[in-house]
C-alpha cells in the first residue's frame, strides 16, 4: 500500500483491525502489547506519510489518525486499570498466611504470677520511680554515709549540671533496689498495710552468667501491730508453694545483715528439683537461696513517718530473674535480655 494515497477510510480499517485483534486477547498484558504496537508501529507510519500529502486530504487523514491514536491510548489506560484490579483480586482458594502469635517474656509471666499469688493474701501492687535520689535509695533506708554501695563502683549515678544539683539539693541515681518505694509508700499511707513492689533495678557491675547491669526485683512490705517473723514465714511459705506448685516445699532462715532490717536473714527454700535430696541445681545442699528479708528497722519506719513504738513489720526482696532461672533451669541470666527469639519462643 502506498502511504501517500491513504485516506480516512484506511484509518477506519486500521481501527477495525485493532478492535478485532484486541478482542481476541484474554490477558491484560497481551492487550497492552497490542495497544502499544498499533500506536508505535501502525499509526506511526500513518503520521510519517502526512508530510507527503497536502491540502484537504492531509487535514482529514491527520484528524482521523489523531482520533484513532486517542482511542487506542484510552484503551491502554483501561488495560492498566484492569491489570491493577487483577493484581488486587483476592483468591479465596489460596491458603491464608500464618501469623505467629506473640507471647509474654518469661520475666513478665513470672511477675504476673507473683502478683496474683500475693493479691490472694491481700497485698497491693505498688510501683515507684526508677530514677531515684540518694535520700530515698540510701539515707531513708539506714545506709551510713560511708557505706561502700554508695560508691561509683556499685551505683549508677546520673550526671547533673552543677547548677541543677545545687538547686535541687538531690544527687540522682538509678535505683539499686526497689526498697525506696517502701519509704515513699509509708510517707503517704497509714498502717496497717501490705504491699509488693515489682520493678527493674540497676547495678554498676560486670555482666556475666549470673549478673546483669539491670534486672528485676519484687519487694514486699507488711506493717501493722505485733507483726512477727512467724507471719513472714507463713506468707513466704504460701507464696513459694503456690509459685512452684509444690506443697512439700520447706523454708529456712539464716542470719544475715541488711541496713534496713533488724534482725535480717537470708531465705532458702528446699530444692523442688530433687525434693531436698541434693542435686546440681542446689549445689548438693538440698536448699536454694532465694531472697533477703528481715524485720523493718525502726529508723526506716521513722523515715516513712511511721511510729516504731506502735507499729512494726517485715520486708523482703526477691530477684525475679533468679526465680525464673530456677524454674526453667536456665544457667545464664543474659539469655533473658539478649532478644534471641529462639530462646524466648520456648516460653
Amino acid at each position: 500500500m502506498q502511504l501517500y494515497s491513504m485516506d480516512s477510510r484506511d484509518i477506519q480499517k486500521i481501527k477495525e483491525k485493532f478492535l478485532k485483534e484486541i478482542s481476541g486477547t484474554k490477558k491484560p498484558d497481551e492487550r497492552k502489547k497490542v495497544c502499544k504496537r498499533y500506536v508505535e508501529e501502525e499509526l506511526s507510519s500513518v503520521f510519517s506519510s502526512l508530510k507527503d500529502l497536502s491540502g484537504e486530504n492531509k487535514t482529514s487523514l491527520g484528524r482521523a489518525a489523531n482520533e484513532l491514536r486517542q482511542f487506542i491510548l484510552e484503551c491502554l489506560k483501561e488495560e492498566k486499570k484492569e491489570a491493577i484490579k487483577e493484581k488486587e483480586k483476592i483468591d479465596v482458594t489460596l491458603p491464608g498466611k500464618i501469623t505467629e502469635a506473640g507471647s509474654n517474656h518469661p520475666i513478665t509471666s513470672l511477675r504476673g504470677k507473683c502478683e496474683e499469688i500475693f493479691s490472694k493474701m491481700g497485698f497491693a501492687v505498688v510501683e515507684g520511680p526508677e530514677l531515684e535520689n540518694e535520700w530515698y535509695n540510701f539515707d531513708a533506708l539506714n545506709f551510713k554515709e560511708d557505706h561502700p554501695v554508695r560508691e561509683m563502683q556499685d551505683t549508677l549515678f546520673v550526671k547533673q549540671k552543677e547548677r541543677e544539683r545545687l538547686s535541687s539539693q538531690e544527687k540522682l541515681l538509678m535505683r539499686t533496689h526497689t526498697s525506696p518505694v517502701q519509704v515513699r509508700y509509708m510517707e503517704k499511707n497509714d498502717p496497717p498495710f501490705r504491699i509488693i513492689v515489682p520493678g527493674r533495678v540497676f547495678r554498676n557491675e560486670a555482666t556475666d552468667s549470673s549478673h546483669e547491669i539491670n534486672f528485676y526485683q519484687l519487694e514486699g512490705l507488711m506493717v501493722g501491730e505485733k507483726i512477727s517473723v512467724a507471719h513472714f514465714k507463713k506468707v513466704i511459705g504460701f507464696f513459694f508453694r503456690q509459685l512452684f506448685e509444690e506443697e512439700k516445699i520447706s523454708i529456712r532462715l539464716r542470719p544475715s545483715f541488711f541496713p534496713f532490717t533488724e534482725p535480717s536473714f537470708e531465705v532458702d527454700v528446699s530444692c523442688s528439683i530433687c525434693s531436698g535430696k541434693g542435686c546440681s541445681v542446689c549445689s548438693r545442699t538440698g536448699w536454694i537461696e532465694v531472697m533477703g528479708a528481715g524485720m523493718v528497722h525502726p529508723n526506716v519506719l521513722r523515715s516513712g513517718k511511721v511510729d516504731p513504738g506502735k507499729f512494726n513489720g517485715f520486708a523482703f526482696g526477691v530477684g525475679l530473674d533468679r526465680i525464673a532461672m530456677i524454674q526453667h533451669k536456665i544457667d545464664d541470666i543474659r539469655l533473658f535480655y539478649g532478644g534471641d527469639l529462639r530462646f524466648l519462643k520456648q516460653f
